[in-house]
């Protein structure tokens, strides 16, 4: 279940037993400014910077928070991303999904349940890359078909919702 933040626009997940209402601001400040002390922090929250420090660390100890820099793809060269859906056949599909994993334009790999086995996120510097990315991913043993999609517009890419432990 999803929650509005108040007078923010960022969603967040219902509370639960290890975050309470001072953790998500705090986590709803940290996203829009990853990079902010801890003692402006706690201004902004009427809170210690003490408090702000302890809470911060707890969060990232519980595997709950992590303040990561995030790479803008189009600034590094990627004009273009696409999803790619994936029939795997005659091999695990998780086998197949840790070979995926390694190129290093696919930046999300996730085991679907559906007509598809696997679903990824990739990006591409032009068509020329586009093509050889989709001739190389379909060589990967166990793939059967890829269901390429290219994205002509990206509305939403909403990077501060990843789950942590798994190559994240």
């Amino acid at each position: 279940m999803m929650t509005e933040l108040e007078g923010d626009d960022h969603l967040r997940p219902a509370p639960s037993q290890h975050m309470d209402e001072v953790d998500h601001r705090i986590v709803a400040h940290l996203r829009r400014d990853g990079r902010m002390a801890f003692k402006a922090l706690a201004a902004e929250l009427s809170l210690t910077e003490a408090t702000v420090r302890s809470r911060v660390r707890r969060l990232e100890e519980g595997d709950s928070l992590r303040v990561v820099a995030v790479t803008d793809y189009e600034a590094v060269g990627y004009s273009m991303m696409l999803a790619v859906g994936i029939q795997v056949e005659g091999r695990p599909a998780d086998a197949v999904a840790n070979d995926l994993a390694a190129f290093p334009e696919v930046f999300s790999v996730c085991q679907v349940v559906g007509t598809l086995d696997i679903e990824t996120l990739a990006v591409a510097k032009d068509q020329e890359s586009l093509t050889e990315l989709l001739v190389r991913l379909g060589a990967v043993p166990g793939v059967r078909k890829l269901q390429p999609s290219v994205a002509l517009d990206v509305l939403k890419n909403q990077s501060n919702w990843v789950p942590f432990g798994h190559g994240v």
